[in-house]
């Protein structure tokens, strides 16, 4: 069984053909590209055959790139595309993506004006053709969003929707129990799960990151290994370590873990939700 990982992105040096987004240079770059190649090539390595893909940031919303990566290579690739959530065609941008791989879309929650957009209604088409559709909102979200998360799940159950890298609890401070709580709270919508990812950049950011298993437990402990799915947010994550020091967390240093959850969390959740 090949596990899965649920977040990559891939980028090229072909700026010709795939322009970067205004205001991105390729000298802020911290890697001239990242190609598909080269993310099987570490991940086969720890038994991943299965790769999904996050629209990176450099192009904003064109994928364009992604497309092309998901049409040359099918069977290893789905992907979680961007588009403008405020656009008027909303709907159909979302239904023209399907048929092309594309599992899913992702939302930013990071800042004021992007919370104020859950609560005002702005984002509302965007769920409910989600749920309609049978597309995850993959949600790069800060921990303080997350109780704002919550009220729109609570009026769009039905919506699945991903929290990347475990909320972003650790990453920027201490893990503030306050904080796991509101993550925690999530599980009561039943549609909601949650990527145990990019442990490089929470908690202690080094390896063997023990100090994340109390979060873990606490997450597992409330969604179950059935809505958990790991990622390593490549390449970021080796840019600081190897690729095994994050698999590894979870397939082979949280006691209490099962093999039963350790595939769900590895390979069948993942394989659910985007390779279904």
């Amino acid at each position: 069984m090949d596990y899965i990982d649920s977040h990559v992105h891939v980028w090229t040096d072909d700026f010709d053909h795939y322009p970067l987004a205004p205001g991105v240079s390729a000298e802020a770059m911290e890697l001239r590209r990242f190609l598909p190649n080269q993310i099987l090539a570490h991940a086969r390595l720890s038994g991943v055959g299965k790769i999904v893909l996050i629209q990176m940031s450099y192009y904003g919303t064109d994928n364009r790139y992604m497309l092309d990566v998901l049409a040359a290579a099918a069977k290893a690739f789905r992907g979680v595309a961007v588009i403008d959530p405020l656009g008027k065609d909303v709907p159909e941008q979302m239904d023209k993506f399907k048929p092309l791989g594309v599992r899913g879309f992702r939302i930013y929650l990071t800042d004021q004006a992007a919370a104020k957009r859950l609560e005002n209604g702005a984002l509302d088409r965007m769920f409910q053709s989600a749920a309609q559709q049978g597309m995850a909102l993959c949600a790069l979200i800060n921990p303080e969003f997350l109780p704002a998360l919550s009220r729109i799940c609570a009026r769009f159950p039905e919506t699945p929707v991903v929290v990347d890298h475990l909320g972003r609890i650790g990453m920027s401070g201490p893990i503030e129990q306050e904080q796991v709580r509101s993550l925690c709270d999530l599980h009561r919508y039943g549609k909601v799960r949650v990527k145990v990812s990019a442990f490089y950049a929470l908690g202690e950011k080094r390896p063997p990151h023990l100090e994340l298993s109390d979060l873990i437990r606490r997450v597992y402990d409330s969604f179950g290994p059935k809505r958990l799915l790991w990622g390593s947010d490549c390449p970021f994550q080796i840019l600081n370590e190897p690729y095994e020091a994050s698999i590894a967390v979870i397939r082979d240093r949280l006691s209490y873990l099962s093999l039963a959850d350790r595939e769900w969390i590895l390979h069948r959740t993942a394989e659910e939700l985007f390779f279904g």
